[in-house]
């Protein structure tokens, strides 16, 4: 099974999909770490991603996925249209999507320090932002570790 564990910036996908994984026994893939250069420097300069420079980056991420039996992916996956580029031609596919406020996040964020996402363009990520009609919703008002185990138990 792929689970694709999506939402805003902050909202804690890298933490909760590798706690998955591990519990899971399978491979974690950060999407952060699969964007080309020119993604990572526009976003680092502070302006927002087009879906256009979008396209590629999820296509690649969909090409990694296929040759996967079982893996655990952090994407943001913001639009509905984005996520149905992740889990073409996938056999089984899971949306796990990580909800919580923007006060909430926004707070997260000034504790952290990505390496080239500003929380500037939270806003910008709230505003691509189209919740999933089809995915397991969490709230990440709850430890990691809740998270995890709520995950967990939906899953099986």
């Amino acid at each position: 099974m792929i689970v694709v564990v999506m939402g805003v910036s902050g909202s804690g996908k890298t933490t909760i999909g590798k706690l998955l994984a591990q519990r899971l026994g399978c491979e974690f893939l950060d999407g952060d770490e699969f964007h080309t250069s020119e993604n990572v420097a526009k976003m680092a300069s502070g302006t927002a991603l087009t879906d256009e420079d979008r396209w590629p980056w999820l296509e690649g991420l969909n090409d990694k996925l296929k040759g996967k039996e079982n893996a655990v992916l952090a994407c943001s996956a913001l639009k509905q249209s984005y996520r149905d580029v992740l889990a073409r031609e996938l056999r089984r596919c899971t949306f796990v999507f990580l909800n919580g406020g923007i006060e909430l996040i926004r707070a997260r964020l000034g504790e952290r320090q990505h390496r080239y996402m500003p929380a500037s363009l939270l806003e910008s990520q709230f505003a691509t932002l189209e919740p999933p009609a089809e995915a397991l919703a969490v709230d990440i008002a709850q430890t990691p570790e809740r998270c995890v185990e709520e995950i967990f138990t939906c899953l099986r």
